[in-house]
């Protein structure tokens, strides 16, 4: 049965204290005899928050990206984008935070840091998770977020909810992880993101 205190626990031992150079894991690990990860190209640093929110049930807050965007349209996402010149992982997670669904910094307590993970639109992503205090007000971007919501955290690290899924891309069968919460599909780097922070913190039942 998950225990928050067990989850705290662990991430205080399994968590990276500093974001590290390179990636572990990426979008490729699933089609290795499809690889589309560009080689030979310097990938473009960004960084995603993984907000836990503290709540009697704790959850992880995530967005859905607005339907009218030209990459990833309607996709479940942690907030995150791009790290800018001179800013560090944790500053930029934040900073996209705030900016596209309004959660003011001061509600979160940075734990640590995941392995960084490599997008096949080549960004190689540094996952920060936070403890997020109740009590924020959001406000979304509306030309980036359609909606931002929140799964049980005791859902997401039950490895029996992470499925493999794949679907044809470009010509090519693609597979990926996939969690569905009720009619929502989290699927891609996403989905990717969250079983590696399961098998970070649970390394025993990987």
């Amino acid at each position: 049965m998950f225990s928050f205190e067990d989850f705290l626990a662990r991430a205080k031992t399994h968590l990276l204290a500093q974001a590290p150079q390179g990636w572990k894991s990426s979008d490729d690990d699933l089609n290795a005899s499809l690889p589309m990860i560009p080689e030979g190209v310097e990938p473009t640093p960004a960084a995603v928050l993984v907000a836990v929110v503290t709540r009697d049930e704790p959850t992880v807050l995530l967005t859905q990206r607005h339907s009218g965007l030209a990459k990833h349209p309607g996709q479940i996402a942690f907030p995150g984008g791009r790290v800018d010149a001179g800013e560090t992982a944790v500053q930029a997670a934040l900073r996209e935070a705030q900016e596209e669904i309004g959660l003011e910094p001061d509600f979160s307590a940075v734990l640590g840091f995941l392995p960084p993970y490599l997008t096949v639109t080549n960004y190689v992503v540094t996952p920060v998770v936070a403890l997020v205090q109740p009590g924020f007000t959001l406000s979304l971007q509306q030309d980036e977020v359609d909606e931002a919501f929140e799964v049980p955290l005791s859902f997401l690290m039950d490895p029996a909810n992470c499925k493999r899924d794949g679907r044809e891309w470009k010509g090519l069968k693609r597979h990926y992880y996939v969690y569905q919460f009720h009619q929502r599909f989290i699927w891609g780097a996403t989905a990717g993101m969250i079983r590696n922070l399961h098998d970070q913190l649970y390394p025993q039942a990987a």
